[in-house]
C-alpha cells in the first residue's frame, strides 16, 4: 500500500512569524512548511515598525501584534478560504 504524500489532512497551524527579508513576512507552520509573502499584501502589518513587528502573538489560527487591531488568519496567508477558513 502506498502512503499518500504531501499535506492532505494537515491543519495548518502557525509556529512563528518573522521578517528576515526586506518587504517580506515569513510564517513558519508547525508542520515544517515555511511561507514567505509580501508585506505589501498586508497594509496593517506594513504600517508597523520593525520593533512593533517583533511583538506578535498567536490568536486562534492566526496572529496579531500588540500595536495592531488586525488579526491575520491562516487563510489570508495561504489564499484558499474554502480550505482554511477558521470559522464556519
Amino acid at each position: 500500500m502506498c502512503e499518500i504524500e504531501g499535506y492532505w489532512d494537515v491543519i495548518p497551524r502557525i509556529k512563528d512569524v518573522s521578517f528576515p527579508i526586506r518587504g517580506k513576512m515569513q510564517i513558519d507552520l508547525q508542520d515544517g512548511r515555511i511561507i514567505i509573502v509580501s508585506v505589501s499584501r498586508f497594509p496593517s502589518v506594513k504600517r508597523l515598525s520593525m520593533e512593533q513587528r517583533k511583538k506578535w502573538y498567536i490568536l486562534g489560527n492566526g496572529f496579531s501584534f500588540e500595536d495592531s487591531d488586525e488579526v491575520i488568519h491562516i487563510e489570508q496567508i495561504l489564499g484558499n478560504f474554502a480550505n482554511y477558513a477558521h470559522e464556519a
